[in-house]
């Protein structure tokens, strides 16, 4: 994550977080959710809010625990009518230097790792992050189904084919 660069930027100082737990409300501003629609390819984004919390885990790795309420529209991929949609979700993520990523990863398998590269983490690049990980892949709108085709007879498979062509060559 480049600190200061994302549409959604919201950094915390290092030297704020201690072994108590720093909790933040954040919230997309218009512009920001237009941004941020632009980047993930959406049609808009009604709402993105964030609780964070960040706690010190000894004296190089700081733990982030999130939870984000959104609504959003996408495209339907079948008949490109916009799909309203909501997601909300928590997540983890544990920040250090690069080379604690070895150590850090077996102290919990639900957290990732996020090398820290900077005095600064991006708490609102977080949330937009693991937003975007939950848009569903392929929104469909209630008429976005794609009529199946009937199953081809036995007899008119390619295998059928391929039966009579070695019917034919067979010697008798």
């Amino acid at each position: 994550m480049n600190p200061g660069r994302s549409e959604f930027s919201r950094l915390v100082p290092l030297a704020r977080v201690g072994s108590e737990a720093l909790r933040q409300e954040i919230a997309a501003t218009e512009e920001e959710r237009a941004a941020l629609a632009r980047r993930f390819g959406l049609v808009s984004i009604d709402r993105l809010t964030s609780t964070v919390e960040l706690v010190r885990r000894g004296r190089d790795l700081v733990l982030l625990r999130a939870a984000f309420d959104a609504a959003f529209v996408q495209d339907c991929v079948v008949t490109l009518e916009p799909v309203p949609g909501t997601a909300s979700e928590r997540f983890a993520l544990l920040y250090g230097p690069p080379e604690a990523e070895e150590g850090a990863v077996g102290t919990d398998e639900d957290v990732a790792f996020e090398p820290l590269t900077a005095d600064v983490i991006d708490i609102g690049e977080a949330v937009a992050q693991e937003f975007s990980l939950a848009l569903p892949p392929f929104p469909r709108s209630a008429e976005g189904f794609i009529e199946a085709e009937a199953p081809v007879p036995a007899e008119e498979s390619p295998f059928a084919a391929l039966a009579r062509l070695a019917e034919r060559s067979r010697p008798e």
